[in-house]
């Protein structure tokens, strides 16, 4: 009787992403190797560079990977609702802490801080990090001037969104999901109310 070989399983560039930032999560970028991964993934290093040229390669993508789910793809959720800036702008807030069901690591800030981590010691991931905190900040700025602050008022709110939420998942002191939403909305409520000096 002959023995049929067992096939790979069937993998595509994007499962060996998925992969790498669950382990950029768990381990940082140092944990990102291609045997490690393949070991996990259970096939060969032969799928890898199937997909990729080589390591540079697969932290690249990513990288790239983080952008559009952690920055673009919230944006343009939020841009797609049929809803005043007000309540985009809760939204946004909201997306921010809402794990997505599919990557680990997203919303309790584990990928951000491995990122963050990164870019101290990687000029072109600095780059890219620099260009997504400027992203985040003007599309903030932007939905508190829609409400209808001064650019000057609505980019201090802004910050004060922003820099509480990447002190939080910095500091990793994150309390269950339901105080974080009830956290989120005061803060909003807060944020969002006009104010008299």
């Amino acid at each position: 009787m002959v023995k049929s070989k067992t096939l790979e399983p069937k993998l595509g560039r994007q499962d060996w992403v998925k992969a790498g930032l669950a382990v950029l999560a768990e381990s940082g970028v140092a944990g990102v190797r291609v045997e490690p991964l393949a070991k996990l993934m259970k096939v060969t290093k032969g799928s890898f560079y199937w997909h990729f040229k080589d390591r540079n390669d697969l932290l690249d993508a990513i990288l790239e990977e983080w952008v559009q789910l952690d920055t673009i793809g919230i944006i343009e959720l939020v841009d797609r609702m049929d809803a005043t800036p007000k309540t985009k702008l809760l939204r946004l807030f909201e997306l921010d802490i809402e794990d997505d069901g599919v990557t680990p690591g997203l919303a309790d800030g584990r990928i951000e801080n491995a990122i963050r981590a990164w870019a101290t010691n990687d000029p072109k991931v600095a780059a890219v990090l620099a260009n997504v905190d400027r992203q985040r900040l003007e599309y903030t700025q932007n939905l508190f001037m829609q409400i209808g602050f001064s650019p000057i008022e609505a980019l201090a709110r802004a910050r004060l969104a922003y820099y509480s939420l990447i002190g939080e998942l910095a500091i990793g002191n994150l309390a269950d999901r339901a105080e974080r939403l009830a956290e989120t909305r005061l803060q909003h409520s807060i944020l969002t109310a006009p104010i008299s000096i």
